[in-house]
């Protein structure tokens, strides 16, 4: 059986991206060129390696093996080749990270020294919701996965790197603003909350569960930056990552609650699976966001 690097790329976008246009687009080659690489994958093969089913392509059983096996290959020839670049002295490459959505607020900060220190390695981030981090972290698509809830179902390392406060925010001006509250005092308002399944929904409603408080909620939103709109425009009060709001929340035109059990306590964590062998700029960089993640809180705290 006989297979290209070049051919086993154009799959894994293909694999990715669910269309030969887009899978061409993202390899910056002509769409008949995908197509005919893609055909003389699958003779090599011998069996169909993906089916059209509406407007979009889904791989087959053998489709999915070969990603697997080839996502494994490429990957272990670019760790080879940045071992071979570190042997020479240079700094070369491409690092991969996924991350939430919640973490784009400060992960691009921490990766500007980084890439002033080294600026000839690529970046690619992945901004998704939590269940798209974790599909990707199943499959070890990535370099390294950043996020505060880190999946119990899967053998992971894990790497706490900055506290994550989460934090009951109102309306500027609120009526129960400067008071020392109980979650009992919130019965009566309603709340907008994170989308099912994403972390801060997960500590929000377990430390509502270990209070016994059940919120009426008014709204489920996707989207911290939608969240804070409605909170500011008066629809309710939410519980969202203090990293989430502007350093002077008058910015935000927000006020933080002093609500008894608040903010909840987590952190952010990087994670790869157990037994991966990170490449040599994944490890650096790993190294790197410890250091610079403790600078940057120690600056936010203390307003510089």
């Amino acid at each position: 059986m006989n297979a290209t690097f070049r051919q086993l790329r154009l799959f894994l976008a293909l694999a990715e991206h669910g269309s030969v246009t887009a899978a061409a687009k993202a390899c910056h080659v002509t769409q008949p060129t995908v197509s005919m690489q893609l055909r003389e994958l699958a003779d090599a093969v011998g069996l169909p390696l993906y089916e059209q089913i509406g407007k979009r392509l889904h791989l087959t059983e053998a489709g999915e093996t070969l990603a697997r096996t080839a996502r494994a290959m490429l990957d272990e020839w670019r760790e080879f080749e940045q071992d071979i670049n570190a042997m020479k002295g240079l700094e070369q490459g491409r690092l991969r990270v996924a991350l939430v959505s919640t973490a784009k607020y400060f992960v691009p900060r921490l990766l500007g020294s980084f890439c002033a220190q080294h600026p000839n390695i690529e970046i690619a981030l992945e901004i998704l919701n939590r269940d798209g981090v974790v599909a990707r972290l199943r499959e070890n698509r990535d370099d390294l996965y950043i996020m505060s809830m880190p999946p119990d179902s899967l053998d992971l390392e894990q790497h706490a790197f900055l506290h994550n406060p989460l934090v009951l925010i109102a309306p500027a001006e609120h009526r129960l603003q400067g008071r020392r509250l109980a979650l009992t005092d919130l019965q009566q308002e309603r709340f907008i909350l994170r989308e099912r399944g994403s972390g801060t929904r997960l500590a929000c409603d377990a430390c509502f569960a270990r209070s016994g408080f059940q919120p009426v909620v008014r709204l489920e939103l996707g989207s911290n930056e939608a969240i804070k709109q409605a909170v500011s425009g008066g629809l309710g009060l939410a519980v969202i990552s203090r990293h989430a709001l502007a350093a002077r929340l008058e910015d935000d035109q927000l006020t933080i609650l002093d609500v008894a059990g608040f903010p909840l306590q987590s952190h952010w964590f990087t994670l790869y699976p157990r037994g991966k062998r990170l490449s040599p700029i994944a490890a650096v960089f790993l190294e790197h966001l410890q250091q610079s993640a403790a600078e940057w809180s120690e600056r936010r705290e203390s307003g510089i």
